[in-house]
């Protein structure tokens, strides 16, 4: 048991199932075709609690980026809500749900992109062997 196998790829596979329009990854791409949702480490990443030196209980921070492609503001900006709205109604529960960052432009190779983070905490429990 993995936090990649517990936390990330579950909830990509969740946002999947819900049927989001947007290619979705368990951690961010070399490439990407937006619209894109990415789940990436936060800061601070781990947070960890040590409980009678038999479990350990990490509390696990990190961002859901979402891009869309950035063409003209308006349409770009109502892609980007819509995108970040059907996220928050896929949410599988256990998972803490924050704020949405100010969206930004973001100029890359591949094109330009509207981008946005959505902040999300969950648990992972260690036991050890």
């Amino acid at each position: 048991m993995t936090i990649e196998t517990d936390i990330r790829t579950p909830l990509k596979e969740a946002l999947e199932d819900a049927g989001i329009i947007a290619s979705v990854y368990p951690a961010m791409p070399d490439a990407f075709i937006a619209p894109l949702v990415a789940i990436i480490p936060d800061a601070p990443y781990l947070e960890s609690r040590l409980i009678n030196s038999a479990v350990t209980k990490v509390k696990v921070n990190f961002i859901i980026a979402v891009a869309v492609n950035y063409q003209n503001n308006a349409a770009a900006l109502d892609n980007l809500e819509q995108l970040v709205i059907s996220i928050l109604g896929a949410m599988p529960s256990g998972y803490e749900v924050g704020n949405v960052n100010q969206p930004t432009p973001l100029d890359i190779q591949t094109g330009k992109y509207l981008v946005a983070d959505l902040l999300v905490s969950t648990y992972y429990n260690e036991t050890p062997n």
